[in-house]
């Protein structure tokens, strides 16, 4: 017999998130960019107890997820604020995005998304219309800083990916 599914959270605080999570490399790291933004429900509201995990295909042979302050990793893992806010500081990724799942409050499984740092040639952007395109294009918003901000559901809802 089969279960059903049940939603996730909010118990993200406890055993899931890590002292530096965020960091997919060190302070100082050259080219290092920060992605920073808000998860955002279906009223617009923030999503104070979101968990966003973030891979950049970046390879294990460089030290990833040494967590002593000198490895570069592919994979970050960061809690949101009670504003809803998150941040991530990576290396860029060698592929024109990153992979970001988020994981919250009344999803029964986590829903997976791109980051774009750049508006490039893509077989999936090259698939969107304008108004779905934008929603996968992180925003400069100072040197080497982008903002990607997570809408849920609504108006300017993320483009979410099936797989």
């Amino acid at each position: 017999m089969t279960t059903p599914s049940q939603t996730v959270g909010p118990f993200f605080g406890y055993a899931l998130p890590y002292a530096a999570d965020w960091e997919l490399v060190p302070e100082g790291h050259p080219g290092a960019v920060t992605i920073t933004g808000v998860v955002l429900d279906g009223a617009g509201e923030p999503v104070p107890d979101a968990l966003l995990e973030l891979w950049t295909g970046e390879s294990g042979d460089r030290g990833a997820l040494s967590r002593s302050g000198t490895g570069v990793s592919g994979f970050g893992r960061c809690g949101t604020a009670p504003d809803g806010s998150y941040r991530f500081r990576l290396a860029p990724p060698s592929r024109p995005y990153a992979a970001l799942l988020v994981f919250a409050r009344g999803l029964l499984k986590p829903v997976r998304t791109r980051v774009y740092l750049a508006d490039v040639p893509d077989p999936l952007l090259g698939s969107l219309d304008p108004d779905g395109r934008a929603t996968l294009l992180a925003r400069p918003e100072g040197q080497d800083v982008y903002r990607f901000d997570v809408r849920l559901q609504g108006e300017r809802e993320t483009v979410f990916l099936e797989f």
